[in-house]
């Protein structure tokens, strides 16, 4: 697995760009596949070259969008053999939602949607957004490199886990990885649309961002809902693990993580020590929810 150099500072704007161009195709996914839990219909999906909305329904038609990171193209796929692809190179949002948007058209797709970013503090409609424009497809392909060797670790450490459990997916609006475990009881979730139903199960979350205005260092993360008393102070591995008090989340910063004699042990060891001390203090069922993969089984 690779685990190349990612540091957010010498990548914002291409990060930043590269988030408003998944939101463009996001919001069309989201304005046209039906609900799901959790709101898992909205999140992407990892291939080999990079990530997929997967079939997307229209009439009686259907489509997909894919972002293809090994040759820096936007694929669209129909069910009738026709297709468009659009270059992913420095050019604006604005410029990619309208060549997007036309493709989409001459592909008999004419789709409306909501132009305001979200889950962000960017508030300049995609339309009119001039100032996010930048596209260094080397960061883009260590980036994605680093994801896809997480998606990896992370299909295998969920194995072992028999109760509800969410894909290794993508999610758009914070622009990063993750995975959740459910215990199986209903929870109070937070005020707001989306967390009243992303947050009304308890829970474990995992995952990796690349940083943000907040946060900016690539880092994996994990927390639970509702949080238990003594969670924050769990014994947690590796050792250059903790808890931020801010984000309210465990982070495992990815430049430490690189310098580990084996990465893919650190990460595995943080998503078991962290969800350990979550389902314990929670009380979660182990007995109910935890399975030894069948012999033979990788």
């Amino acid at each position: 697995m690779e685990w190349p150099e990612l540091r957010y500072e010498e990548w914002k704007e291409t990060c930043d760009t590269l988030h408003m161009w998944t939101q463009v195709v996001g919001k069309v996914k989201l304005a046209l596949v039906p609900y799901l839990n959790e709101w898992w219909e909205v999140a992407f999906h990892f291939t080999p070259r990079g990530l997929t909305t997967g079939p997307i329904p229209f009439d009686e038609r259907t489509f997909d969008v894919r972002f293809d990171f090994v040759g820096d193209e936007l694929r669209i796929d129909t069910d009738d053999g026709r297709s468009a692809t659009l270059a992913l190179q420095p050019r604006s949002v604005a410029d990619f939602y309208r060549e997007f948007s036309r493709s989409l058209a001459d592909l008999g797709f004419e789709i409306r949607i909501d132009t305001m970013p979200v889950e962000t503090t960017n508030h300049i409609p995609f339309d009119t957004d001039e100032t996010h424009r930048s596209y260094d497809a080397g960061a883009v392909h260590r980036w994605w490199r680093i994801m896809l060797s997480t998606y990896h670790v992370f299909e295998r450490w969920r194995s072992p886990f028999v109760g509800k459990s969410s894909p290794v997916q993508f999610f758009w609006g914070s622009f990063d990885l993750s995975e959740v475990r459910f215990s199986g009881r209903p929870a109070t979730p937070p005020a707001g649309t989306i967390m009243r139903y992303a947050e009304d199960q308890q829970n474990f979350a995992a995952g990796f961002w690349p940083g943000d205005e907040k946060y900016p260092h690539a880092a994996f993360y994990t927390y639970t809902y509702p949080e238990p008393d003594g969670f924050r102070q769990a014994h947690i591995q590796p050792s250059e693990a903790s808890y931020d008090e801010t984000l309210g989340e465990f982070l495992l910063p990815y430049d430490d993580l690189r310098r580990s004699a084996s990465p893919e042990e650190a990460i595995t060891q943080f998503l078991q020590t962290t969800y350990v001390a979550a389902a314990n203090l929670g009380k979660w069922d182990r007995d109910r929810l935890e399975r030894t993969p069948p012999p033979g089984v990788p």
